[in-house]
């Protein structure tokens, strides 16, 4: 009987020993999984998926920026097209000498077009206080505007038209009589050469469509105030990076100083004006420019031009290089005050037109208004 115990204490530590053993064989076999490794594997795979993404990124960054204009067109077609066609259909405005369209892929000529910004408010026709006779040469990625003084004095011509005799006054009164037309046949005969297209703009639509692009960049540096009691007041400070729409009216209004200084402004605000509509990041705004426009804007340029000619200017290299040239005279105050060409100017006009509007002109022989402004 005393034994019995011993031999089962005997197999217990049998039994105690050979599960140490397991327990030493199991502990064995574990010691090779290495945790640490297994980090270290997480982490290169995790690198490397990082590295795939910032491939991706740089690629997909590269081709945005080299495609960039397909991109800008690719856009336009799918939000804009339809909508700014029908848009332009509406602002359609023909006065009875328009060209025969060219086919929108197939117009590589110079055209002319009269830029009329009108100062008008409601139904009322209203004085066009900005005129710009403008030349482009679609395939030289070339822009000509000439600025016509608004108190020129000239012959109105079309009055017979409108059941009245002949006038001669300050020109920007002709589109307040006869509207875009009379405007038309007014300069044709003061620069003696055809105009193929108008564009006709209410200066009251500026400032909503300026603060939907953004604002615009302008080289103010000096205070611009109106002083006279009789003018409107506008004050516009300096140096603001960004200027918005009301203050861009101001600068195209502005006039207390002189109307050579006031037409340069419209010019500099046009350039201005361009070279935010050519920015990638207003493509998707141009519905809200479309129903800005259909309110303030006629043309006699049908849709698909004007929209042909957008892609065109939008798919080359560079914004197109804009020559400008201000009409000479001299002020004259008989019973009023107003602004006397001189002759030997709108005879140098007619030259600068006719070299710009002659397609087999090479573009190093275009001429340079800046260098008669120079001289």
């Amino acid at each position: 009987m005393e034994q019995e115990p011993k031999q089962d204490l005997e197999k217990k530590e049998a039994e105690q020993e050979q599960e140490q053993v397991q327990a030493s064989e199991a502990t064995t076999e574990q010691k090779p999984v290495d945790l640490p490794k297994r980090t270290d594997k997480k982490k290169r795979n995790y690198y490397r998926i990082s590295i795939y993404i910032l491939i991706a990124l740089i690629l997909v960054g590269g081709l945005s920026f080299i495609f960039k204009k397909q991109i800008g067109l690719f856009l336009f077609d799918t939000i804009a097209a339809g909508d700014i066609k029908d848009t332009l259909d509406r602002s359609y405005e023909a006065i009875g000498n328009e060209p025969v369209s060219p086919e929108p892929t197939a117009h590589t000529d110079p055209f002319s077009v009269l830029l009329l910004g009108v100062d008008a408010r409601g139904d009322e026709r209203g004085l066009s206080d900005s005129i710009i006779y403008s030349v482009v040469r679609p395939k030289d990625n070339k822009i000509l505007l000439i600025s016509i003084p608004r108190d020129s004095y000239v012959d109105l011509i079309g009055m017979d038209e409108i059941g009245m005799n002949d006038l001669k006054t300050k020109i920007n009164a002709a589109h307040s009589y006869g509207g875009p037309k009379m405007s038309v046949a007014t300069v044709e005969n003061l620069l003696q050469t055809k105009i193929n297209y108008y564009a006709s703009v209410r200066f009251n639509g500026l400032k909503d469509f300026v603060d939907a692009l953004g604002g615009v960049k302008l080289p103010i540096t000096e205070v611009i105030e109106n002083k006279n009691p009789v003018h409107m007041k506008l004050r516009i400070e300096p140096n603001k990076p960004i200027y918005n729409g009301e203050d861009a009216l101001n600068y195209v209004r502005y006039r207390e100083d002189s109307d050579m200084n006031r037409t340069m402004r419209q010019r500099i605000f046009l350039n201005a004006v361009m070279d935010e509509m050519l920015t990638l990041k207003n493509i998707t705004k141009i519905p809200e420019f479309i129903d800005i426009a259909g309110a303030n804007f006629t043309t006699n340029m049908n849709a698909d031009f004007i929209v042909s000619m957008a892609k065109e200017f939008f798919m080359k290299d560079s914004l197109p290089p804009i020559s400008n040239y201000m009409m000479q005279g001299k002020g004259v105050r008989t019973d009023y005050w107003y602004y006397e060409l001189l002759p030997e100017d709108v005879e140098y006009t007619k030259q600068l037109i006719a070299n710009w509007m002659d397609p087999n002109m090479a573009v190093e022989q275009l001429i340079d208004p800046k260098v008669k402004q120079e001289e």
